[in-house]
């Protein structure tokens, strides 16, 4: 069995998040991956990219199904994946949970599965909104608060500006005003709905006739703009992009501008943290100010 990456690449990519003990799992990932094979009976395929916190293959279900094989030391967050996945599967938009087992879990594979990042963004608006009124429309389901979901990656993605480099630029005022940006929008919403909580344009995969499909849900309870507010950061000319997004969506403008504040912040991190394109940081920070 081929993997992605060696032994070593692996450990330290996982070693990140679950400490250096992840080491003695990653040497079982060969053993364990055949096993399943045996038991399951799907056909190994290529390895995948690696997700933040798994090994990741393509296979083939019995059936002929194409699909895709995660194995993570983090066993709970792959079976909060499927539980989250099977709280959207009436809607026809995610892919269908096949096994999981522990430290493993088999999806339905997205094709063509082009990331929406990589779509022209002309289209997008339109598809969003298909995607977000499918999703949307799933009833209430006993998941977090939104409030919950952005205290914990308020608190995550802020710590990184004690880097230099980012705090540098994101400045104590302007993460002030984004903190209380994010509070207010909170403090005033309307009608909630369950949110996918993390659709950005990677998570969004063009599903053929189907129209997008959405992985790795982070399911809460909110704000329908949620959901909308990173296509909108995602590329330049933010304002005309919330306009067209807006009305594709039916969605409250200045809502969603609002929120797009908030996400201008933490995409500027996200972009200063990884070395990304000057020009977009100095949009999204103008656009946060």
């Amino acid at each position: 069995m081929s993997t992605v990456e060696d032994l070593g690449s692996m450990t330290a990519r996982l070693a990140q998040r679950f400490g250096p003990s992840v080491a003695e799992w990653c040497e079982g990932v060969p053993a364990r991956v055949e096993r399943l094979e045996r038991r399951w009976g799907f056909e190994l395929g290529a390895p995948l990219e690696p997700g933040a916190v798994s090994v990741v293959f393509r296979c083939r279900w019995p059936d002929g199904t194409p699909a895709v094989l995660k194995l993570s030391p983090g066993a709970e967050l792959l079976a909060a994946q499927a539980g989250m996945l099977g709280l959207f599967a009436a809607s026809g938009r995610v892919p269908a949970v096949l096994a999981v087992d522990e430290d493993a879990l088999v999806l339905e594979e997205v094709l063509p599965g082009t990331p929406a990042e990589d779509l022209p963004f002309d289209g997008l608006p339109a598809l969003w909104a298909e995607l977000l009124r499918a999703l949307h429309a799933v009833p209430e389901q006993p998941v977090g608060p939104l409030r919950e979901r952005c205290e914990e990656f308020l608190a995550r993605i802020g710590r990184r500006r004690d880097d230099p480099a980012i705090g540098s630029r994101v400045s104590a005022t302007i993460w002030a005003r984004t903190v209380e940006r994010c509070g207010k929008l909170l403090d005033t919403q309307g009608r909630t709905v369950v949110l996918h909580g993390d659709l950005h344009l990677g998570n969004a995969l063009d599903g053929g006739p189907r129209g997008l499909v959405a992985i790795d849900p982070k399911a809460c309870l909110g704000d329908p703009c949620f959901d909308a507010a990173d296509l909108v950061v995602a590329g330049p000319g933010v304002e005309d992009r919330c306009e067209r997004v807006a009305a594709a969506c039916g969605l409250d403008g200045d809502r969603l501008f609002a929120w797009s504040r908030v996400f201008a912040t933490l995409l500027a991190i996200g972009h200063l943290g990884g070395g990304g394109d000057g020009t977009a940081v100095e949009e999204l920070l103008t656009v946060a100010r």
